[in-house]
């Protein structure tokens, strides 16, 4: 035995690797009980999903950025710190009962040790062909392992609900004031053009200046017709004869009634109906658009409350927390074989080059 010792030494020592690590996998490494979880995360669709490119590879709905987000929360710190603080995290994992190398060494760890720690304990990962988050929690005792991932379940849908329900109400608040602010917007622009009607004693100046154009345009049409007249009868009687006068008698009134008529439209004394009827104009495009816009944000806001129930998350759950029966790690066997499977490839190929470099010297 010792002459191999001398002379394989490095075979040596990597049999006595493996002794010493297979025995530790075989009789030391403390039982870690296994609680698994497969839950999807899902949020209430008021609309049929649409196919497309994008679609095809992030999943419906982009269900898959969604189960991402959660995993990260899962397996973030501010998750473990949340865990520590019901479950007393630190002090199931830091007993003194579990070996030396499983355990948390050091009950009083910083959190980034602690954290470290954690996501050996604490698996989350993405299916993503079946778009299923799967859940492993490793703790010394089943209790420990079932309570773990029923917490991980609860907190992770609590703060989906939160994220989607603290920028659905941003969005909602928002709307909220836009709509306030318009709102008193439109009852003042109404009130200006009542008050505007009210005072110019019209209830539509654009209405009574069509009207008077019409009187208007028929005024002329009758003036023409008298000054045809008028002209085929100076054709054969005099200018002073009683018809002639007559007629020319009618053309003047019609003349100073159109004048009159026109005088109402285009005064430069102030007060003239076009005037008005452009500022009445402005003032009606105003509450139009006023009511517009309170009408669009009414709308928005309904649409955007509606959308903030939409992003709503549920973490439905497709198989509950396991209670583990039995210890499932460290799997004893399959680690003492893999160990000394990679210790002899690497002891071979040490020894091997060894074994060159002699054969160079020589």
């Amino acid at each position: 035995m010792k002459t191999f010792l001398f002379r394989y030494p490095l075979w040596a020592i990597s049999f006595i690797s493996i002794f010493f690590v297979s025995s530790y996998w075989s009789f030391l490494a403390t039982d870690r009980y296994v609680s698994e979880a497969n839950v999807v995360l899902e949020s209430p669709q008021l609309a049929a999903p649409t196919l497309s490119f994008e679609s095809l590879f992030s999943g419906a709905g982009g269900r898959s950025s969604d189960m991402l987000l959660l995993r990260d929360y899962l397996l973030s710190v501010d998750m473990l710190s949340s865990l520590d603080e019901a479950v007393d995290f630190r002090d199931h994992y830091s007993s003194r009962s579990i070996d030396y190398f499983s355990r948390l060494y050091d009950k009083t760890a910083f959190i980034e040790e602690l954290h470290e720690y954690y996501l050996t304990r604490i698996s989350v990962e993405l299916d993503d062909y079946a778009q299923v988050l799967r859940i492993k929690v490793q703790a010394f005792t089943p209790e420990k392992a079932h309570q773990i991932a029923n917490y991980l379940l609860s907190k992770g849908e609590q703060q989906m609900n939160e994220l989607g329900k603290r920028l659905a109400d941003e969005q909602v608040n928002f709307l909220e004031q836009q709509v306030e602010i318009l709102s008193k917007n439109f009852d003042k622009t109404r009130k200006e053009l009542l008050d505007y009607q009210n005072k110019q004693g019209l209830v539509s100046p654009t209405g009574t200046v069509e009207s008077i154009n019409a009187v208007v345009a028929t005024l002329e049409a009758q003036l023409t017709d008298l000054k045809a007249k008028k002209a085929t009868l100076i054709s054969f009687q005099s200018k002073t004869s009683p018809e002639v006068v007559r007629i020319s008698t009618e053309i003047k009134s019609l003349e100073d009634q159109i004048n009159i008529e026109r005088a109402r439209m285009a005064q430069s004394s102030g007060g003239a109906l076009n005037t008005i009827s452009s500022e009445f104009q402005t003032l009606e495009l105003k509450a139009q658009f006023a009511q517009e816009s309170y009408s669009a944000a009414l709308a928005a806001l309904e649409n955007t409350r509606i959308e903030a129930a939409r992003k709503l998350k549920q973490v439905s759950v497709l198989q509950a927390p396991t209670f583990p029966e039995y210890p499932v790690e460290p799997e004893r066997l399959h680690n003492s074989i893999m160990f000394a499977v990679v210790v002899m490839f690497l002891t071979m190929i040490i020894q091997m080059l060894v074994l060159i470099v002699k054969e160079h010297k020589d």
